[in-house]
């Protein structure tokens, strides 16, 4: 949904660009070193943002998109000390983010900048830091023109049975803790 709210928005001309950014966190297991230059050490983290762009636009208009930099792909850890005018910023796998990684991507916003921060709570794969997305709604809640939305099973876009598969976990968390 971040992804086709931000292409309508360069469509509409209401920015100039979208930025991805991720953070570079594995989901629990060590993938050890990655050979490569950034953004071939990088891609594996955003594979899920290129597929949501090309199931949206034409490769060659994705491909002509990275070229010109009207897209912009970002590790969080690489966005300090930027300020972001006219685009449309997302954050994915949020939950990977710590309380002060996500105040410094929150403070890149520039004017006529949006931004959106997608994760899940329930699949933090920090080790030693607490997630700023667990956080976040508690801080920011009261300020105006911040807003929190909440998507459950029932929001679930993929393969019918993935919505069998997180009633599942939900019923076995909830028995078991």
């Amino acid at each position: 949904m971040a992804v086709a709210m931000a292409i309508e928005a360069l469509r509409r001309k209401s920015v100039e660009r979208i930025i991805l950014a991720r953070p570079a966190v594995e989901a629990g297991e060590s993938l050890g070193f990655l050979p490569g230059n950034l953004k071939e050490k990088v891609d594996p983290y955003l594979a899920p943002l290129y597929d949501a762009l090309y199931d949206m636009l034409p490769k060659e208009t994705v491909g002509q998109f990275f070229v010109d930099r009207t897209i912009e792909v970002s590790p969080l850890a690489y966005m300090r000390g930027r300020t972001l005018h006219n685009a449309f910023i997302i954050l994915d796998e949020a939950q990977n983010a710590t309380v002060k990684q996500l105040k410094m991507f929150l403070t890149r916003l520039g004017t006529c900048s949006k931004a959106i921060v997608c994760g899940d709570v329930t699949q933090v794969d920090l080790r030693n830091e607490r997630s700023g997305l667990c956080t976040m709604e508690k801080m920011l809640s009261k300020i105006p023109d911040i807003e929190f939305i909440h998507l459950d099973g029932r929001d679930v876009m993929r393969h019918k049975l993935v919505k069998e598969i997180i009633r599942a976990y939900d019923d076995f968390e909830a028995k078991n803790g």
